[in-house]
């Protein structure tokens, strides 16, 4: 009896050791079934201003923990809907990423409400030698040729978004000498970028274009602070004598003959001068002449 007893005492000791072995090793080693969500993703990579088809995206799952934010489950939330960002192939779909209007196509989505789309004509020389690229932030410089009194360089615009290089919408590699790709689109020294700005800093944008030259200074992304108030550049600025040359030489004396034929205008007549009334001579020698009582004045010339 007592060996039976100490039978089943051994039996539930190793089966107690067994259930706290297979307890311990689930806890630590066995995989867990963690629970998934499936979202939108890209199937290919997408340029900034595509808009969103069937066969561009794909629903691919993602543990419920690394769900992105804003991500987007359903398919027919961002059909017909245009990107904001370019997206690469199989990266998730966020509604960050589309625009907010239902049915905008291409660039023209990717505007800001209440911005505009301006675009600029600038050369490697003015455009810092061609290293701006779309999503870049730029100044707009405006340089106004005249005579030393007028020319003058002002910073008409700051922190300004670049919107596209050309039709160009998103940043394009740059091409290296060993191993560039025939794909990769060279670049020509007269381009135009796209600025995005407000409506007012459009009219003053396009008012500078066709009164000067326009530059573009690049600036760092993470450079937003601004210079208000910052006085022009002008030929004082660089000679600071000038001013008191100038003012010994005296002002040229403006030329109205050539003034006129340079303008088209006629120079004005001069007045002729009245012709003065004959004097009559004045007598030589006046004698008074008595004879009784008449006087007679005699005048001898």
């Amino acid at each position: 009896m007592d060996r039976q007893r100490l039978l089943i005492i051994f039996g539930a000791a190793w089966m107690s050791a067994l259930a706290l072995t297979w307890f311990l090793y689930a806890r630590t080693t066995a995989p867990k079934a963690a629970r998934t969500v499936k979202i939108l993703a890209a199937t290919r990579d997408l340029p900034a201003g595509t808009q969103l088809k069937k066969g561009d995206l794909k629903l691919v799952a993602v543990e419920e923990r690394d769900l992105p934010k804003a991500a987007l489950t359903d398919p027919g939330l961002a059909y017909h809907r245009a990107l904001l960002y370019p997206v690469n192939g199989n990266e998730p779909v966020t509604a960050t990423k589309l625009s907010s209007l239902t049915g905008a196509d291409g660039v023209a989505a990717t505007i800001e409400p209440g911005k505009r789309a301006v675009s600029v004509g600038f050369t490697d020389a003015s455009g810092a030698s061609g290293l701006i690229q779309p999503r870049s932030r730029v100044d707009v410089l405006f340089t106004r040729t005249g005579s030393i009194g007028e020319a003058l360089t002002a910073t008409i615009l700051e922190d300004v978004l670049v919107l596209s290089i050309g039709r160009t919408t998103e940043v394009q590699p740059l091409s290296t000498a060993a191993g560039a790709s025939k794909s990769t689109p060279v670049r020509t020294q007269n381009q135009t970028a796209t600025l995005m700005v407000t409506p007012e800093e459009a009219r003053k944008l396009e008012f500078a274009k066709n009164q000067g030259k326009l530059s573009l200074a690049l600036r760092n992304p993470l450079d937003r602070g601004t210079t208000a108030g910052a006085e022009p550049a002008t030929a004082e600025s660089l000679d600071p004598m000038l001013a008191g040359r100038v003012t010994r030489k005296g002002r040229p004396r403006l030329d109205r003959k050539s003034w006129a034929q340079l303008t088209g205008e006629e120079e004005a007549p001069k007045p002729k001068p009245e012709a003065k009334k004959a004097e009559p001579p004045k007598p030589r020698l006046v004698v008074d002449v008595y004879r009784g009582e008449k006087h007679v004045q005699e005048i001898f010339q």
